[in-house]
């Protein structure tokens, strides 16, 4: 008798070609790509428009708000800057501090920010020694009760900040929450999704699946974990910040809604940063384990966390095939004069 695998169909064989109709071959190459892990992958298929569903822009905020603070740390990306800071004050929550910690850039970025200082808290221009110190430098100017950084390349998603705080506010035992990603071009075309299974602490200890624009948090457990993001990270300084929640006993919840958009765009490929990532996971896996931990042991243990995101992850292109009403996402206040509401079914490929 012949394993289950000897039953895999292989596209490499001479006979598979023309043994089997183009169309049925279609659909078995269609069924076995949604069987694969998606997320680790930031390019999922050719650029679409940006839309959300219709509701994410009635999603209302408590009656009494929570403030939220948010740090947008920037450096060189006044290209973008603007679609970032538009993306949450657009959003028109109730009771929002945002500010904007630039590390004394050279390109646009002040140009930016002058044309939006009426809508911001605070902002600063000023030399720091990377992301975190201007994260923490932000931080030190607000007073919020939720907080988050958004960096200044990615976006917010309509509604995400009232939701937040809608479900913060009905869940008070709850420290962390984080949501579902899309990716973005560097024209603001949908180029993929994350949908993430339930939050598992076990896979935190492994691998950081989290989507850092969509990670939000109580000041409290900011406080019980340090009350500052760590210098000596440079690559992997919300893994580190998470799993520093994680040991001061904060409860971490994964949130089934897209909350965040990332944007992919060639100037952040470099071997450079690939190399210090790989040391600074490293270091953070033996921190948690007592031992080092090489990354292909840490994917042996993630098998089963992968196998559940292959489920979510397939019900929600199931979902997207339906005829539903969505709204394009605006970028830009001129944008947001054109958004409208159209009946669309989004195949994901």
């Amino acid at each position: 008798m012949r394993s289950s695998t000897d039953l895999e169909v292989d596209t490499r064989r001479p006979w598979y070609s023309a043994a089997i109709p183009a169309a049925i071959r279609w659909r078995l190459g269609h069924i076995r790509s949604m069987a694969q892990p998606r997320i680790g992958r930031l390019v999922h298929h050719e650029p679409r428009p940006l839309r959300v569903p219709e509701g994410y822009l009635q999603s209302a905020a408590p009656r009494d708000p929570p403030r939220i603070s948010i740090v947008t740390p920037s450096y060189q990306q006044g290209r973008f800057l603007a679609r970032t800071i538009y993306s949450v004050i657009g959003q028109g929550y109730p009771n929002l501090e945002y500010v904007v910690q630039d590390g004394g850039s050279t390109d646009e970025t002040l140009e930016v920010i002058r044309g939006v200082e009426s809508e911001l808290t605070a902002w600063a221009s000023e030399p720091d020694s990377g992301q975190a110190d201007a994260i923490n430098r932000g931080f030190e100017r607000t007073t919020g009760e939720i907080m988050a950084w958004l960096n200044s390349d990615d976006l917010l998603l309509p509604g995400a900040l009232a939701y937040v705080a809608a479900y913060l506010a009905q869940h008070p035992h709850v420290d962390v929450v984080y949501g579902n990603r899309l990716m973005i071009d560097e024209n603001d075309g949908e180029i993929g999704t994350w949908v993430l299974p339930k939050h598992d602490d076990v896979m935190l200890t492994n691998v950081d699946y989290v989507p850092q624009e969509t990670l939000f948090w109580r000041r409290s457990i900011w406080e019980a974990a340090g009350g500052r993001m760590d210098t000596d990270f440079g690559y992997a300084l919300d893994w580190d910040l998470l799993l520093r929640f994680r040991e001061a006993g904060g409860t971490i919840v994964r949130l089934p809604r897209f909350i965040g958009a990332f944007r992919v765009h060639d100037d952040q490929k470099t071997s450079a940063q690939d190399d210090l990532g790989a040391v600074e996971c490293a270091r953070l896996r033996e921190r948690v384990h007592g031992r080092p931990v090489s990354p292909e042991e840490a994917g042996s243990m993630t098998v089963g966390y992968l196998r559940r995101h292959v489920l979510v992850d397939t019900r929600q292109r199931l979902v997207d095939r339906m005829p539903l009403r969505r709204v394009k996402v605006a970028v830009t206040p001129v944008a947001a004069d054109d958004t409208a509401v159209q009946t669309v079914g989004t195949l994901q490929s």
